[in-house]
């Protein structure tokens, strides 16, 4: 496959997903990183401080949080977006308001479908009075 980063073809596998120059560089990136958060007065960073102190991409930082390479326990200030709305979350894919507003949509549904099943089982006719 096309390596995502630089469109070099590479042989895809299970552990990368990028060719190997790009891992490497990767790999080095997540070295500036993991040195610059071990400091104690990093540890409170934001991404947006993350980035402009070590000049990763942003992506890649983010990548690193949600793959667990970067411990968010350890790191208050750390999170990653919501895949919904994009409001910053530490866990999971999305935010606890756009979960709620999923489980509502949801049992709106069941609601309907569940009605739908009770008129297929109990048609109604209606006759024209004259």
């Amino acid at each position: 496959m096309n390596c995502p980063a630089c469109g070099e073809i590479f042989v895809k596998n299970q552990f990368r997903d990028v060719c190997g120059n790009c891992w490497k560089e990767q790999e080095q990136a997540y070295d500036v990183v993991s040195k610059y958060m071990r400091k104690r007065e990093n540890r409170a960073a934001t991404i947006l401080q993350v980035v402009e102190a070590t000049g990763v991409d942003e992506e890649l930082i983010l990548r690193f949080v949600k793959t667990g390479r970067l411990q968010i326990a350890q790191f208050p200030n750390l999170g990653y977006p919501c895949d919904k709305c994009g409001s910053i979350i530490r866990e999971g894919r999305i935010c606890g308001s756009c979960a709620a507003k999923m489980r509502e949509e949801l049992d709106q549904f069941n609601k309907e479908e569940e009605r739908k099943k009770q008129i297929q089982r109990n048609p109604t006719f209606f006759s024209k009075k004259s």
